[in-house]
C-alpha cells in the first residue's frame, strides 16, 4: 500500500466494520492523536469497558457441578454414589449460576491482561486497564491463545462487546504471532488479506449507516443460466458481491480490492486494469441486469497504493458503465468520506429518498 493508514482512519474503519460508528466515544477518538496502534486499541478498550462497567458486565448462566450441603438444581446421582459424598453429608449437584464468567468477558479479561503485559502502551493507559481488572474478579483468566474468536456470537443485549472483542482479536492475534511487541508485530499480522476483509466490511457498513435508501447489501447474484439445458451446475462458482446499491431503477455493484498492485503490465509495458477483476465485475453486471431488468453499473474500488500509476477507468461496455479507480485511505477522514460520497453522486445525481 502507499504507507501506514492514519490511525484515526483505522479506528473509523474498525468502528464501521463492527457496526459501532454511532457509539458515544467516536468524537473523542477522532480528535486524539495516537502514535501507535496499541495506544489506539488500549484507548478503545478503556472507553468501552468503562461503559460496560457502568451499565453492568454481561452475565450469563454457567453450568456448575459441585458438592453441596443442600440440594440445588439437579442431584447428580451417579457422581454422588461413586464419590461417596453422602458419607460426608454432601450431595453432588448440577445447577446453573447467573454470573459474569462468560466467554465474552473471559476474552476481554485475557486480552486486557495481555496488552498490559506485552503491548506497546503508555504507563497511564496500562494503569487504566489494570484498574478495570477488579471488576473481572469473578471472571476466569484464560490463555488468549485458546480463545475461539469465530465462535463468539452477539445479540442486541451485548452489542457493545462487538467492537471491543474485534479489537481484542486483532491485539491477541498480533501479539501471539511471536515474541516482539508493539506495532511491528501487530502490523505483521494485519496482512493485505486481513485488511481486505476489513476494507470490505467498512465499505458495506459505511453505506448502511449513511445511505440506507440505497439498500446496501453484500448480495449473491444468480447466474443467468438456461435451467432446462444446465443439468450439471453444482460446480458453477457463486457470485458473491462486496456491495450492491439499488435505488430509482439503478443498481451499482461495487467490488472492493485491497492489493499491493492495482494495475497489471503486459509484455509491451502497457499498464491496464487487472484482467480477472474486470472480467469478474462485467460478469456480475451482465447477470444482474438480465435478472433485475434495471440499469446496472460496476465499480472496481481499489485501495490506493504508492505506485505512480493508479486505475482510472470509466467506460461503457454493452451499455453498462464500468469504473475502476481508487479510494485513498491515507487522506484525512473528511476527504476520504468525500470520495465515498462521490460514488453515490456519480450514479444518482439527484438525491434518493428512502421508500
Amino acid at each position: 500500500m502507499s504507507g501506514p493508514i492514519p490511525i484515526r482512519n483505522v479506528y473509523v474503519m474498525l468502528a464501521y466494520a463492527f457496526s459501532t460508528i454511532q457509539s458515544s466515544g467516536q468524537d473523542h477518538f477522532e480528535a486524539e492523536k495516537f502514535e501507535h496502534l496499541h495506544e489506539l486499541f488500549a484507548a478503545i478498550l478503556i472507553d468501552g469497558v468503562s461503559q460496560q462497567v457502568k451499565r453492568g458486565l454481561q452475565h450469563g448462566y454457567v453450568n456448575r457441578n459441585e458438592e453441596l450441603a443442600t440440594v440445588r438444581g439437579r442431584i447428580d446421582v451417579t457422581r454422588t454414589a461413586t464419590q461417596r459424598t453422602l458419607t460426608r453429608g454432601r450431595l453432588v449437584c448440577e445447577h446453573d449460576e447467573y454470573e459474569p464468567d462468560t466467554v465474552h468477558n473471559r476474552a476481554l479479561k485475557a486480552v486486557m491482561t495481555l496488552l498490559i503485559r506485552h503491548g506497546a502502551v503508555s504507563r497511564s493507559r496500562r494503569v487504566e486497564l489494570r484498574n478495570f481488572l477488579p471488576y473481572f474478579t469473578e471472571v476466569r483468566l484464560i490463555d488468549p491463545a485458546a480463545i475461539q474468536w469465530n465462535t463468539l456470537t452477539y445479540h442486541r443485549g451485548i452489542s457493545g462487546y462487538r467492537l471491543l472483542l474485534g479489537v481484542c482479536e486483532l491485539v491477541a492475534r498480533g501479539l501471539l504471532q511471536g515474541q516482539a511487541s508493539g506495532d511491528a508485530m501487530l502490523s505483521a499480522w494485519l496482512t493485505d488479506e486481513k485488511m481486505h476483509k476489513l476494507y470490505e466490511r467498512f465499505l458495506l457498513n459505511y453505506f448502511k449507516v449513511h445511505h440506507p435508501e440505497l439498500k446496501p447489501a453484500a448480495s449473491k447474484i444468480p447466474w443467468d443460466k438456461d435451467e432446462a439445458r444446465s443439468p450439471k451446475d453444482k460446480h458453477l462458482p457463486a457470485m458473491n458481491t462486496d456491495l450492491v446499491l439499488r435505488a430509482a431503477g439503478r443498481t451499482l455493484i461495487v467490488d472492493a480490492k485491497y492489493y499491493g498492485n492495482n494495475l497489471q503490465v503486459n509484455r509491451f509495458g502497457k499498464e491496464t486494469v487487472i484482467s480477472e477483476n474486470l472480467y469478474q465485475i462485467l460478469s456480475y453486471v451482465r447477470n444482474e441486469e438480465t435478472r433485475s431488468g434495471s440499469t446496472v453499473g460496476g465499480w472496481l474500488l481499489n485501495a490506493r497504493t504508492g505506485a505512480p500509476s493508479q486505475p482510472d477507468l470509466d467506460v461503457t461496455i454493452h451499455g453498462n458503465r464500468i469504473l475502476a479507480n481508487t479510494l485513498d485511505l491515507n487522506l484525512p477522514w473528511e476527504k476520504l468520506r468525500a470520495q465515498l460520497e462521490n460514488i453515490v453522486t456519480e450514479f444518482w445525481p439527484a438525491p434518493v429518498t428512502a421508500p
